[in-house]
């Protein structure tokens, strides 16, 4: 196993088991505690993992949103399920806006194929991902947020008024009735504002952890988003909220990606 394969494992068995011994990670990937003590010192070194007397645990993140690297293996079998609900509206000859996030990086592993598709993105992982494909990818200019493998910029740098999106993919962090959809980064919500302004569909794909926060950006309010495709975790309570809205709340209800086991969740 390559270095880089151990480091994602012990996050995602820190994700699951929250506080983990050396001994027990040395015997889980087979590697001498010597060579996993590398590893720690690595993830430790980047905020990802904090060590402790005999052991290590996943670094809490209260105040703020968790790495990229985090969220791209937390609650992986949901942003799969809602991506594929979310390719489901994308169709050959379209041009589309692909958000950085890790549910949308998802979407772009299910969309190689689609024919004569234009992807406009501030995805590194996304145009990574889609840099072998035939689909066409344009990536906005300015500035590299490292930790997020981001791009974020202002219409001063990228003259964002040339596009022509006919559907945005957005993440949020946070996503209330009352206020609409969050962020934690101010860079990340004016590109995300933008992109909404500029699409003639917005589509948030997102997980239900993010339903019930408002955080410390707000990018748009509800009247502002088509569709809303999360997974089947959300309350009843806040279903029946989103049937006084105009947007589309839409769940995807098993790992089976068989359309008729989606629903919209007001129906």
């Amino acid at each position: 196993m390559f270095p880089l394969e151990r480091q994602k494992k012990i996050l995602e068995l820190l994700i699951v088991n929250k506080v983990l011994k050396i001994s027990e990670l040395a015997q889980e990937l087979n590697v001498s505690v010597e060579t996993l003590r590398r590893d720690i010192n690595l993830l430790s070194s980047q905020g990802k993992i904090e060590k402790i007397y005999g052991g290590v645990k996943l670094v809490e993140w209260n105040f703020g949103e968790s790495s990229i690297d985090v969220r791209m293996i937390s609650r992986l079998e949901e942003k799969e399920m809602i991506a594929q609900k979310c390719s489901e509206y994308i169709h050959d000859g379209d041009c589309i806006y692909l958000d950085s996030g890790s549910t949308t990086y998802q979407i772009a592993k299910l969309i190689k194929n689609k024919k004569n598709l234009t992807v406009i993105t501030n995805s590194i992982p996304v145009v990574n991902e889609l840099l072998t494909s035939d689909i066409e990818l344009i990536i906005i200019g300015g500035k590299v947020r490292k930790e997020e493998k981001s791009v974020t910029s202002y219409d001063f740098l990228f003259n964002f008024h040339e596009l022509n999106i006919l559907k945005a993919f957005i993440c949020a962090s946070g996503i209330t009735v009352e206020n609409g959809i969050s962020d934690y980064n101010l860079e990340e919500a004016i590109t995300r504002k933008k992109m909404i302004e500029l699409s003639k569909e917005v589509f948030v794909a997102a997980d239900s952890t993010k339903f019930g926060k408002n955080v410390t950006i707000g990018i748009a309010p509800l009247d502002k988003i088509d569709y809303i495709i999360t997974d089947q975790h959300v309350t009843k309570d806040l279903i029946n909220q989103f049937k006084k809205t105009s947007t589309d709340l839409i769940c995807v209800e098993s790992s089976s990606y068989s359309s008729n086991e989606k629903r919209k969740c007001h129906e």
